[in-house]
């Protein structure tokens, strides 16, 4: 029926992707930008430049691989749905897109990032029709620890209000900056992963809440301190693990006495750590992007277009 293109330039992330809905199929591409080693992040203006260099060649790409022209085009223009939020990567891939549209004459839809992950996370698990009545939505990553409850919207797709968030750092950066402490690569989920396998003691972590909203700040001078006296890669890394997965079922359980037990969708790099993911699957009525589809990407962007186009 249509085949969709999503584009989606986050902070750390260029993607592009198409969404074939004759198939229910995605091809997608994505490169992260580049960090120097040691650093924690990525100033806006470095992160714009390399969009701009790297969309047009993943674009160039996936076309070829795909061997027809979309039909529509969608991309992220903002972190969050919300009136104030902005970042300037995400104007990249607006900006490819419009351009995509004006030329070719094709419909051009906006979304934004955390919707994306949210439709990402449905289409991967097998679970888009969660998108017809409310649930509960976790996206957590190095820019993002919220809780969101998700409605049907007749004109978004989803529309999206925060049930709790952090109050200070996000989970990606409690563990970004330990990985790079221990002197790891960023990003270092993947790393802290493998090394937190490793380890063989029982962990026994508290998490800081209050109410549905959490505090991560603190644990992070904790587990700066247990680095620098053991000098145990191992032992922190399934700490600082142990920590981010208590502090999420915890802000679940939170939100479930507040509005109710619903459904729970789980999505963002973070949320692509199997240790994580198989805690809390064990306590909660849960659902998880496949990895490909919890880091940044362009699919669900692309799937929310293609629900618009078939709407209109």
């Amino acid at each position: 029926m249509a085949l969709i293109l999503g584009i989606d330039t986050s902070n750390y992330t260029t993607s592009c992707a198409l969404f074939d809905s004759d198939n229910n199929s995605i091809l997608q591409r994505k490169k992260l930008l580049p960090v120097k080693l040691g650093e924690c992040g990525i100033r806006q203006s470095d992160a714009v430049f390399h969009h701009t260099k790297q969309l047009p060649v993943l674009l160039e790409d996936l076309f070829k691989e795909a061997g027809r022209f979309p039909d529509a085009v969608c991309a992220s223009v903002s972190p969050r749905r919300l009136e104030g939020s902005y970042m300037p990567c995400f104007t990249v891939g607006e900006g490819m897109a419009r351009g995509i549209s004006a030329a070719k004459g094709i419909p051009f839809y906006t979304t934004s990032h955390q919707q994306g992950h949210i439709m990402a996370a449905l289409y991967s698990s097998g679970k888009l029709s969660l998108a017809e009545s409310p649930f509960l939505a976790f996206h957590v990553s190095g820019g993002t620890t919220e809780a969101i409850l998700v409605t049907p919207d007749e004109n978004d797709i989803i529309s999206c209000s925060i049930a709790g968030n952090t109050l200070d750092l996000n989970a990606g950066q409690l563990i970004d900056r330990i990985g790079v402490l221990m002197g790891l690569q960023f990003p270092c989920g993947k790393e802290l992963e493998v090394l937190a396998s490793e380890c063989t003691e029982k962990i026994k972590v508290r998490p800081v809440l209050k109410g549905c909203d959490c505090c991560l700040s603190g644990f992070e001078n904790k587990l700066s301190d247990l680095y620098n006296k053991t000098r145990d890669r191992s032992l922190t890394s399934a700490y600082a693990l142990a920590y981010v997965e208590a502090t999420v079922a915890g802000m679940t359980n939170s939100v479930f006495e507040k509005h109710g037990v619903l459904p729970v969708v789980f999505a963002g790099g973070v949320m692509s750590n199997k240790i994580i993911r198989n805690k809390l699957q064990m306590q909660f009525n849960s659902f998880f992007a496949e990895p490909e589809y919890s880091c940044d990407n362009a699919s669900g962007v692309a799937v929310i277009g293609g629900c618009k186009f078939l709407r209109k």
